[in-house]
């Protein structure tokens, strides 16, 4: 008995000395924050809910359903293929017995997601939502429906707008800063996915600047937020609420990971939409390229930041505000030029007539040059952009590995050519050729270049098969082309 009472006593002091201890602890912790001490990790929290968050933001997300007429949805037979392929005698017996059966349209059906920006009932989603749709409808979170109007699009950067008419004020969001953003923040996305309306998904920015191939102003934020078929159009939001992202595309087979337009990207393309139905882009006239560690070096760009300047054409502001080839473009109106594509998003979103300062490195040595710029045109883009390639006569179309052309196939061996196009039915598709592959060597001689290319075919003209040593992704392989 009594030792039960001392264990009793000892077990009565070691717990108020432990309390004593925490009390002790969490004083220290007040003092430390109220003396200015920065907060270590442990104070970094994941937010309590995001009920408030979701209640005040989700009435201004809505449904869109879409319906589409596609013409000529084909005869019974038009897409059949039996085990023989395209030669499949079973077509023939259908067409000789059933005879031409009329095609006939179809109508198709999609889902997806926008945000009201304003009481006029203007709301943005992605052209893809809406593309080519005959019918428009949007579902507000209060259940009511309506009829949409396209009012327009920009298919480059894959932004829409779509205007609802109702005499009743419309609930609407606030857009953010997504410049501000940072890797690691909370962000909200609210769309519905697989026609699940007003779905809420919660996770961090994952990474920004993001570049997917998906056109040339890419720039996205990525995150871990579910983002599924069904949430395009809808907004990534910040821990404010406002709106920094339009939720746009994902990875196929991709788990937590999405992809949204940079809600400053978007914000003048909205803008233009609102007013004009169309979006105009400013025109420099100049093809570039991003810089090398060894270009860098070579030119004495020191941070190894700016853009090339590798043409300039004739008539246009860049040559008219004295801008020459090799010249690197390092800032624009005072904000600095990382890499090529940064130099091709900040002019497209100058006015058309407006004048900037241009800073460039020629000879190692910084000037400031002033250029008007112009308006781009399909035209003038496709010329700035043309792939330098060459056709063969195994119907493929290659091309030297530049910075834009390794961007859009995701290459990352620079040694080489690559086949930008190939003829479905040519030699080159039968052998197993893909856009995409790199060629490395014919008949186990190097191709680096163009150049090399068109030595390799000459010198090998005679020969009735060619063995081609090719990249794809990750992988050799050997493909056997008969001449």
């Amino acid at each position: 008995m009594i030792m039960v009472k001392n264990r009793k006593r000892s077990l009565i002091k070691t717990l108020l000395f432990f309390t004593a201890i925490c009390l002790v602890v969490i004083a220290g912790a007040g003092i430390s924050q109220e003396s200015g001490a920065a907060p270590g990790p442990a104070t970094v929290m994941i937010p309590a809910n995001f009920s408030e968050l979701a209640k005040t933001t989700s009435p201004a997300v809505v449904n869109i359903r879409t319906v589409k007429t596609v013409k000529g949805g084909g005869r019974v037979f038009k897409h059949f293929q039996g085990p023989f392929g395209k030669e499949d005698p079973l077509k023939d017996f259908f067409e000789k017995f059933f005879g031409e059966i009329p095609e006939h349209d179809y109508k198709q059906r999609s889902l997806g997601s926008g945000f009201i920006i304003d009481k006029e009932g203007f709301i943005v989603t992605n052209n893809h939502v809406i593309e080519g749709a005959d019918k428009i409808r949007v579902k507000l979170a209060s259940g009511k429906e309506f009829d949409a109007e396209f009012f327009g699009r920009d298919q480059k950067t894959d932004i829409a707008l779509i205007k609802i008419k109702t005499k009743n004020g419309l609930p609407t969001v606030t857009f953010g800063n997504s410049d501000a953003l940072a890797v690691g923040d909370w962000v909200l996305a609210i769309g519905s996915p697989f026609g699940l309306e007003h779905t809420v998904t919660a996770g961090i920015v994952s990474a920004k600047g993001r570049v997917i191939g998906s056109g040339p102003y890419d720039d996205f934020i990525q995150t871990d937020a579910s983002i599924n078929p069904g949430n395009s159009g809808g907004p990534l939001l910040d821990m404010e609420g406002k709106v920094i992202g339009i939720n746009t595309a994902i990875v196929a087979g991709g788990q937590g990971i999405g992809f949204a337009i940079p809600i400053n990207m978007a914000r003048n393309i909205i803008e233009q939409l609102k007013k004009h139905g169309h979006v105009t882009r400013g025109w420099l006239g100049v093809s570039i390229q991003d810089l090398t560690p060894e270009l860098a070096e070579y030119y004495r760009v020191k941070d190894g930041k700016g853009a090339l300047v590798g043409e300039v054409f004739k008539g246009d502001p860049a040559d008219k505000a004295g801008i020459n080839p090799k010249d690197i473009i390092v800032e624009v109106n005072g904000k600095k030029i990382n890499d090529s594509r940064d130099l091709s998003r900040l002019i497209a979103d100058v006015a058309v007539g407006k004048k900037i300062k241009i800073k460039i490195i020629r000879n190692g040595k910084g000037k400031n040059l002033y250029a008007v710029i112009t308006k781009r045109t399909e035209e003038k883009e496709q010329v700035a952009t043309k792939e330098p390639g060459i056709e063969s006569d195994f119907g493929i179309t290659v091309s030297d590995i530049t910075p834009e052309v390794a961007d859009h196939y995701g290459i990352e061996d620079t040694q080489g050519i690559v086949i930008v196009k190939i003829d479905p039915d040519s030699k080159g598709a039968e052998s197993g050729l893909r856009n995409g592959d790199v060629i490395k060597e014919i008949n186990r001689k190097s191709v680096r270049n163009i150049k090399e290319y068109k030595k390799r075919l000459k010198e090998l003209e005679n020969e009735k098969k060619l063995r081609i040593l090719v990249r794809r992704k990750a992988i050799f392989m050997i493909i056997a082309l008969e001449k």
